[in-house]
């Protein structure tokens, strides 16, 4: 696992109020199935933009994109790297 995941899954923990320890999960677990709300998801996406220093754009706010550790991975992953690049 690397540190970016396992930042994650701490932001998971501290802000996802899942009912069940976010570590335990698989990284293409279903994190709503788990138990994670819509609400829960706002404050997930807000501390990860703040965690990361990055911004979700419009275009991935979708349910999608916060569904697992791997999406949310992904998506952190390719707005660090859009931020080295400009």
């Amino acid at each position: 696992m690397n540190i970016v995941t396992e930042e994650i899954i701490q932001i998971i923990k501290d802000h996802g109020r899942l009912p069940i320890d976010a570590g335990e999960l698989a990284a293409g677990a279903d994190l709503y199935q788990a138990g994670m709300t819509s609400h829960a998801n706002v404050s997930v996406m807000l501390a990860l933009e703040e965690h990361f220093d990055i911004e979700f754009p419009d275009s991935m706010l979708t349910p999608s994109v916060f569904e697992s550790i791997a999406s949310i991975e992904a998506a952190v992953t390719e707005l660090r790297s859009e931020a080295r690049l400009s």
